[in-house]
């Protein structure tokens, strides 16, 4: 809630990475790189249970976005972002964090 503070997120799933288990995880970085911060309140929308059953049942992400979101910067980037990052991030959190597949952990660097 501080305009001083910075929040990043790095993926370690625990299952293979496909498409279609992936959704919310590329809509979250799909976010990060497409909106201001005054519309990313779109992150705790998506971590919602319903919201991953909807996803998980067929229903697009696009439903999902809110007013005053950029939705066809946020559409493109996300039918557009590979795997390949969510694959370089759990590949880091496994061999420089030393995370086992699925573990969370929170990292602070602060001034």
């Amino acid at each position: 809630t501080s305009s001083h503070a910075r929040i990043g997120i790095l993926n370690n799933p625990s299952s293979k990475i496909k498409e279609d288990n992936t959704a919310i995880a590329r809509g979250i970085l799909a976010a990060f790189l497409t909106q201001n911060n005054s519309n990313l309140s779109f992150l705790s929308k998506l971590s919602k249970e319903e919201t991953a059953k909807s996803l998980a049942a067929g229903t697009k992400i696009v439903k999902f976005l809110i007013p005053g979101m950029d939705g066809d910067a946020f559409e493109k980037k996300y039918n557009t972002l590979g795997l390949d990052l969510i694959k370089t991030q759990q590949m880091f959190c496994q061999e420089v964090l030393k995370l086992l597949p699925g573990q969370m952990a929170v990292i602070s660097n602060g001034r």
